[in-house]
């Protein structure tokens, strides 16, 4: 392989690799504000535990989204992330139920994103040993 693939191939998993950082974190800072709002949502799909699930939830896609973003701990992260994505995905954008004021063609909209971004992590945790840019290489 050329030096201007490996270059390529280093941005293009760095910037996926940031990027779903951002999209777990930037919605664990969006849930502090509308903390209520959220609990009541998760209530609404009769989530159990929500005084006890949803600060694991911020408190996970705040720590996790962060070390995909500098790159540590790669492997964990993503394949933990992949996993509240799934638990998320059936318990919250359950199109198959109906709910009050709820979109069932959104929440299928949601249900299939996250497939991605489930898939993305996936991926993600495989090219730990992929040269990519990283605060700290070694990890």
């Amino acid at each position: 392989m050329d030096n201007n693939w490996k270059i390529l191939e280093k941005t293009c998993i760095t910037a996926g690799r940031v990027l779903l950082g951002l999209y777990f974190f930037l919605p664990g800072i969006s849930k502090i504000p509308t903390y209520e709002l959220t609990a009541e949502y998760m209530a609404l799909h009769s989530i159990p535990w929500v005084s006890i699930l949803l600060p694991v939830t911020i408190a996970l896609q705040l720590i996790l989204g962060t070390t995909l973003i500098l790159g540590y701990r790669i492997i964990e992260s993503a394949l933990i992330l992949a996993t509240l994505t799934i638990f998320i995905n059936i318990g919250v954008h359950d199109f198959w139920n109906d709910y009050p004021n709820t979109d069932a063609g959104h929440e299928t909209q949601n249900f299939v994103k996250n497939l991605g971004i489930f898939s993305g992590l996936l991926v993600l945790s495989a090219t730990h040993k992929v040269n990519q840019w990283r605060i700290f290489p070694h990890s």
